[in-house]
């Protein structure tokens, strides 16, 4: 079975039994049909490892979109766009003005310059440059929760931080690249194994682009959450017969970080169960 679904599995179920309730406490989220609140059961500090170099963490309950959840790590990093005209989904629309713009979120912060003692770059630049000429420096990280910015965010950033971290291993020709995403929010169903899956397809595009090989990525969720409505569906989910995991890769021959499309994402042997369809969604 994949190791993404036993990670996923526990993680429902270490939720449903043992988490807390916001239920009757002030909360933002509204169900998008009836304006109600959104009420969840919330676990605090979820943590999740997942090791590149032993399998693609590709959830086999049901599946995951690889190509449309690439499309939009590259819409934010590769692109740097704020703008849902951009993205192929249509994800993002309940965030967006008239314009398409979601605000100083996401891809604006990466798209900003800042001056280091080597030059002005931005955040997406600097990571390659430290990769490629400071591996074993601790300061590879990215930070898109901006305070000053926020009030001009139409959502303020979930996935908000990545660090990342180059260790040379016993037997390995190759520097290996590992990474931290830091998450302050996750609603579990709609969106967990999506953020694993493009934060490790963005972990796979740096380390190709360095001559470095993707390694761990430490998945860790300050508030990791199932929506009330959620609970029967999760739980249908969490009971279904796992499957291996699929063989994912990128074309070898982009080395270019900005060279990347879809059309070099490679998916193989992805068998999963039914999709879980008009999961609703809190705003």
């Amino acid at each position: 079975m994949s190791y993404a679904d036993q990670v996923f599995i526990s993680m429902c179920k270490d939720i449903i039994e043992n988490g807390t309730s916001t239920e009757g406490e002030k909360v933002r989220p509204k169900w998008e049909d009836t304006g109600e609140y959104a009420y969840t059961i919330k676990r605090f500090g979820v943590v999740n490892r997942y090791d590149l170099r032993k399998e693609f963490p590709a959830l086999t309950l049901r599946k995951t979109a690889l190509k449309s959840a690439f499309d939009e790590i590259l819409w934010i990093w590769q692109k740097k766009s704020n703008n849902i005209h951009d993205l192929h989904s249509r994800i993002w629309d309940s965030w967006a003005d008239e314009n398409g713009s979601i605000g100083k979120a996401y891809g604006y912060q990466m798209s900003v310059k800042h001056q280091y003692k080597e030059g002005r770059m931005d955040q997406v630049d600097r990571v390659l440059f430290d990769l490629k000429n400071n591996p074993c420096s601790r300061r590879i990280m990215t930070n898109i929760y901006v305070h000053q910015d926020l009030h001009e965010m139409n959502l303020y950033p979930c996935a908000y931080s990545m660090t990342f971290n180059v260790t040379r291993e016993p037997g390995c020709e190759k520097l290996v690249l590992n990474a931290v995403l830091n998450q302050r929010s996750q609603d579990v169903l709609a969106a967990n194994n999506w953020n694993v899956c493009q934060y490790s397809l963005l972990l796979m595009m740096m380390a190709q682009c360095c001559d470095m090989i993707p390694g761990e990525l430490l998945h860790v969720i300050a508030d990791a959450h199932i929506y009330d409505r959620h609970i029967p569906q999760v739980k249908e989910l969490i009971l279904r017969t796992p499957l291996p995991a699929p063989k994912v890769w990128l074309s070898p021959e982009v080395k270019d970080f900005y060279a990347f499309t879809v059309d070099d994402l490679h998916v193989e042997g992805y068998e999963a169960g039914p999709q879980i369809k008009n999961i609703p969604i809190a705003v």
